[in-house]
């Protein structure tokens, strides 16, 4: 790490044997930290994208984890999963092993997610529950890291309440946990090292990778929508995109290691490439890129309806290892509540978008995210949302009831809506939800479908379960030893959320079918 960049971070020290006096900690963020802001976060660009490939552990920290275990809990989303395994790969470098138990860890690291209230809220929950362990073994050092430690309110709360805390660390300085936990056993005091400079991409991150058969590639951090309700834009930090030579190589790697599912992932995966200025070379560009490389299964998530461009449709019509089911969040069907949203497209313009997808991938799977109870949300607009899910046709949604985060531009709306209210259009929502999906698993009654086996079903040890390329959960009877192969399985019984079947083969090689 250069000089410039320790110039960025810095540590903040609070006693945890002292009492915390109500104060304003805002002081220890002037270089350091800033609050959300929209105004200043729109301002974004003229920042220069940092790209470093020279990770390694420093000679001093080599034996830092020697003796010792560590416990990493995850809460969120996919980044977050992906992470961690930046994170346990770190740790293990380190001379660290890992343990699924709090109660053998010496070191335990909650990693956040911000994006609702309750996911917050467990975070806490949590702390409260590693007090006692704490009291019982000193040394042990308690961690919060990941998006809600890029929050000044958060940050300040765990200064103030949470004593047992003995590091907090942002999105954005993952790479520097070995310094961080070399302070936190040298100072025996909360260290807080967050960064707000958002330029930099760190790549030759060791990784522990959860399983053998699915991995996820990170090709971008941050995002620069600014939909209202959103915190990720001011959690994870401007767009920037990993390099298309980088990207390439870890998935090829991948596949030599005999991975069969790889999921790329970005907050805005679909705006990858867009800050390059020395290259045209977009999402549509590194899919077509990455068809050509001998694995099974490539898919992507999150995007946003705003960058799906025609030449995405186009390369994911080619079809091959890119698979034929696309997660599309529209939010809303009514294009005022999305204006509200900061969306940046209407319901006329989304239908358009799935026209077109369908129009070159007649057997496309779509899935979509919703959220209910928005701002002065009417029963008109709802209604507009129903009404959108049937004409798409979904044939699933993840459904949430809108949570205010502070710093957020909807947080400051008055929102005139009961809560029985929500609670009542989520479960309208849900039961049409059902239906569709119900429905489109009929579908499937007495086909063959391609099953990816990632292991025993959570119900019973004695099935085997994985998904179908269109991600269908499939049970069905099946010797171990298939487990991480690709299977021809037979659907006898279709479900809701599942289907059962009958395994009729193995299949061979990198073939890929239904």
């Amino acid at each position: 790490m250069n000089e410039e960049q320790r110039l960025q971070s810095s540590q903040v020290k609070a006693s945890p044997s002292e009492k915390k006096p109500e104060k304003d900690y805002s002081q220890y963020f002037q270089s350091v930290y800033t609050p959300p802001s929209l105004k200043d976060a729109k301002k974004r660009g003229k920042e220069e994208v940092s790209y470093f490939d020279n990770f390694k552990i420093d000679p001093r920290f080599e034996n830092l984890g020697a003796g010792r275990k560590f416990y990493i809990r995850t809460y969120g989303c996919q980044m977050n999963e992906h992470d961690t395994e930046v994170m346990a790969g770190i740790f293990m470098e380190l001379g660290y092993d890992i343990t699924d138990s709090v109660n053998d860890a010496d070191v335990i690291l909650l990693n956040t997610c911000a994006i609702r209230e309750n996911a917050e809220n467990k975070v806490f929950g949590e702390l409260g529950h590693l007090k006692p362990l704490k009291l019982e073994k000193p040394d042990l050092l308690i961690g919060v890291c990941g998006c809600m430690s890029q929050e000044e309110s958060v940050v300040n709360k765990i200064l103030k309440t949470y004593d047992q805390v003995d590091m907090i660390f942002g999105t954005h300085n993952i790479h520097r946990l070995p310094e961080i936990l070399n302070e936190a056993y040298m100072s025996k005091e909360m260290v807080v090292d967050v960064w707000s400079k958002e330029g930099d991409v760190i790549e030759n991150l060791p990784k522990v990778r959860k399983g053998q058969i699915k991995a996820w590639v990170n090709i971008m951090y941050g995002c620069d929508k600014f939909c209202t309700y959103c915190i990720v834009p001011y959690t994870r930090g401007k767009e920037r995109s990993r390099r298309p030579e980088d990207i390439i190589q870890e998935v090829r790697h991948l596949a030599a290691q005999g991975y069969k599912e790889v999921t790329l992932l970005g907050q805005n995966v679909n705006a990858y490439g867009k800050d390059f200025d020395d290259i045209t070379y977009r999402l549509g560009d590194l899919m077509d890129d990455l068809r050509s490389i001998d694995l099974p299964r490539i898919r992507f998530t999150t995007s946003h309806p705003r960058d799906f461009d025609d030449h995405l449709i186009e390369v994911l019509a080619k079809g091959g290892n890119l698979v034929d089911h696309i997660h599309l969040p529209v939010q809303s069907g009514s294009t005022s509540m999305l204006k509200i949203m900061a969306r940046k497209y209407s319901r006329e313009h989304y239908i358009e978008l799935v026209r077109k997808i369908r129009e070159a991938i007649p057997n496309v799977s779509l899935t979509t995210d919703i959220i209910v109870g928005f701002p002065n949300e009417t029963d008109e607009q709802f209604e507009e949302t129903l009404s959108l899910y049937k004409e798409i046709g979904f044939e699933m949604a993840f459904t949430y009831i809108y949570s205010p985060r502070e710093g957020t531009p909807a947080a400051k709306m008055v929102d005139n809506v009961p809560m029985e209210v929500k609670k009542e259009r989520l479960q309208r929502l849900n039961a049409l939800v059902n239906e569709y999906a119900a429905e489109a698993m009929k579908a499937y009654d007495g086909k063959i479908v391609e099953v990816l086996v990632e292991g025993e079903s959570k119900k019973n040890p004695d099935v085997l379960s994985g998904y179908t390329a269109k991600n269908k959960l499939v049970n069905f009877v099946g010797p171990k030893s298939i487990i991480g192969k690709l299977a021809k399985v037979k659907i006898t019984t279709t479900k809701t959320w599942s289907l059962n079947g009958e395994l009729l083969e193995v299949v061979s090689g990198q073939e890929v079918g239904v």
